[in-house]
């Protein structure tokens, strides 16, 4: 099977891919972005990974990372994109539009593949907890080299009985104009709360916050390890393509 696969991230603001060496997670193109189209339709978004297929001139299986809960390649939610996809077959929109076999994952699950494969969770035994922080908050949980999909760990109930992506998510950082102390802790705060629940051996900070981790990890005092993403906001991309290579045709 070739080890070189496109893997695509969708996002709310903008669709990027790359052909990527599922061995070691190095891209074999430039990086491609499209802005995602408004509205962000099936059929809208569908034609945008054909444009990027056609760009790459690529023929090949396809992993994708999707910003929904997605259960065999249909997505059951709509987060930061057109609620008509709610329902909708991704994998066969995909598949149609761009005549490769496309595979589909929620987006954070597959950035929590590639850490776990080829990042900073690849040596660890036991249960690590990836959590992508932008907009809202995202997250992977591996055990034991096993994903278990769609955690959605982002809203679970938290503080005032609001879910934890309102009080901790890098958007509200920048929405209330908090200090990186002042984040800092709200952070430790749900980490505390989530290594209450899972008794994780490791915690992964991934998306583009992850640049800064020295910001706000002095403000951590869990016991257990927190480290930032190895390939940072690259990982939807790699996860995706290592995601792609998981499937048989």
């Amino acid at each position: 099977m070739d080890k070189h696969i496109l893997g695509i991230d969708i996002g709310g603001s903008g669709i990027k891919g790359a052909i990527v060496d599922i061995t070691t997670g190095d891209f074999k193109t430039d990086r491609l972005k499209i802005d995602t189209p408004k509205p962000a339709t099936p059929k809208a978004v569908a034609d945008t990974l054909k444009k990027m297929v056609d760009q790459l001139d690529y023929k090949g299986r396809i992993g994708c990372g999707f910003p929904a809960i997605m259960k065999h390649g249909v997505a059951c939610s709509a987060s930061n994109i057109d609620k008509s996809w709610i329902g909708t077959n991704a994998e066969q929109v995909f598949s149609d539009a761009t005549d490769c076999k496309v595979f589909v994952a929620n987006d954070a699950d597959v950035a929590g593949l590639a850490e776990h494969k080829l990042g900073y969770a690849a040596d660890t035994k036991g249960t690590a907890i990836l959590l992508t922080l932008g907009t809202g908050i995202g997250s992977a949980l591996i055990y034991n080299g096993e994903l278990v999909p769609n955690t959605e760990l982002g809203h679970v109930i938290f503080k005032h009985g609001e879910i934890a992506e309102l009080y901790a998510a890098n958007s509200v950082r920048e929405k209330e104009g908090l200090s990186w102390k002042e984040y800092g802790h709200r952070l430790n705060e749900f980490l505390h709360h989530l290594d209450f629940l899972f008794s994780p051996d490791l915690f992964i900070i991934g998306g583009g916050i992850s640049k800064v981790f020295d910001n706000y990890e002095p403000y951590f005092d869990l016991e257990t390890k927190v480290v930032p993403s190895k390939f940072q906001n690259k990982s939807g991309i790699i996860g995706a393509a290592i995601y792609a290579h998981k499937h048989d045709l």
